[in-house]
C-alpha cells in the first residue's frame, strides 16, 4: 500500500497531524501501538476545551473525529524499521510493510524510572513530571522536588516557581551535589532543603510522606521528578542528529530531521514537554509536509 504520509505514533501529535493532513486530501497512516507515556495519568491538562480529560478519551475522541476523512487510516501496529529515503520510504510494520513519501515520527519519549523504593505506586498522580499539568489538584498541600544529577542544573527555576502553587515546598537532594550559590536562594525564597538521602514514598494508596535514612518522615502529597529521558529504538536504528540532551534535532520552521523526508514532532524533539505544546508540534510539521507534497509535481 503506498501513503503519502506514515505516522509512527498516536498521541496528541501524530493524531493532530493526521486530522491537518487528512483535511488537505493527503493519504496518511497513523501506525499507533502503544505503550502511552501518559497511561498512569488519570487526566491531562491545559488543553482548552478537554481540561481534566482522560488521556484515553482524548485518544478516542480524536480517532472519532479523524474517521470522516477517508484518506486517514489509523492501524494499532508497531513499526519495525523504516528504509529507503525521501519519496520513495519503505516502512516495515509488525505485519507487513507500507511505502510512503514521507515519515513523520511522533513517538515521544521513554521515561527512565529513578530508584525511589515505592515510586511505581504513585506514577503519574502522587509522583509527576509538571506542576502545569497536576498543580491546581494539589495546591496548598505539601509537595516535594526530588534532584538527580540531570535536574541539578535547572533546580533553582523549577524548584522557585512551585512556590506559586504551594508554599509547602520540600527539595530533596537525595545526594546530588548542588554548588551553595544555587542552594541560597532556594531557601532565601522560602523552601525547605533536605540532604538526607530519600528511603522510600509511603506505601499508602495516595502519597503522604517521604521517609528518609534514618526513619524521618517529610509529608508530601505531590512529588516531582524528572527522570533521564531516552528515544524509542525506532528512533536510535534511524541515526537522527540528536541534540546534547538526547532530543532529536529538526529545523525549527519545517519540522524535517537530518534525514530528508523524515519529520519529528513532540516530546522527542523539544524539552518543554505538554500533549498541547505535541498537537501544535504536529499541525506545523503537517503543514510543513503537505506544502513539500504540494510542490514535488512529479511527471
Amino acid at each position: 500500500m503506498n501513503y503519502d504520509i506514515v505516522i509512527v505514533g498516536g498521541g496528541p501529535g501524530g493524531l493532530s497531524a493526521a486530522l491537518a493532513l487528512g483535511r488537505a486530501r493527503k493519504k496518511v497512516l497513523v501506525c499507533d501501538a502503544g505503550p502511552r507515556r501518559n497511561a498512569a495519568a488519570v487526566e491531562m491538562h491545559n488543553f482548552v476545551t478537554r481540561d481534566g480529560i482522560a488521556p484515553q478519551e482524548f485518544r478516542r475522541l480524536a480517532r472519532e473525529q479523524l474517521q470522516q476523512y477517508t484518506t486517514v487510516e489509523i492501524r494499532d501496529v508497531s513499526v519495525e524499521r523504516v528504509t529507503g529515503e525521501k519519496n520513495a520510504f519503505t516502512v516495515h510494520l509488525g505485519e507487513g510493510e507500507v511505502t510512503a513519501r514521507r515519515v513523520l515520527l511522533t513517538t515521544g519519549m521513554i521515561d527512565t524510572r529513578l530508584d525511589l523504593p515505592g515510586i511505581e505506586r504513585h506514577w503519574g498522580h502522587g509522583v509527576v513530571q509538571c506542576p502545569y499539568c497536576h498543580g491546581w489538584e494539589s495546591r496548598d498541600r505539601p509537595w516535594g522536588f526530588v534532584l538527580t544529577p540531570q535536574t541539578a542544573a535547572h533546580a533553582m527555576p523549577f524548584a522557585m516557581q512551585l512556590l506559586g502553587w504551594s508554599r509547602d515546598v520540600t527539595v530533596f537532594t537525595n545526594g546530588t551535589e548542588i554548588d551553595a550559590d544555587s542552594l541560597a536562594p532556594l531557601q532565601r525564597a522560602g523552601l525547605k532543603l533536605e540532604t538526607r538521602k530519600v528511603a522510600r514514598l509511603s506505601d499508602t494508596e495516595h502519597l503522604e510522606f517521604i521517609e528518609l535514612d534514618g526513619g524521618a518522615r517529610v509529608p508530601c502529597e505531590l512529588l516531582f521528578a524528572h527522570p533521564p529521558q531516552k528515544q524509542v529504538p525506532l528512533v536510535t536504528r534511524l541515526g537522527l542528529a540528536l541534540d546534547e540532551h538526547g532530543f532529536v534535532k529538526t529545523d525549527p520552521m519545517k519540522k524535517e530531521t537530518s534525514v530528508p523526508g523524515i519529520y519529528a514532532a513532540g516530546d522527542l524533539c523539544m524539552q518543554m514537554q505538554a500533549a498541547v505544546w505535541a498537537a501544535a508540534n504536529g499541525m506545523v510539521a503537517a503543514a510543513m509536509m503537505n506544502m513539500e507534497l504540494s510542490m514535488d509535481v512529479r511527471p
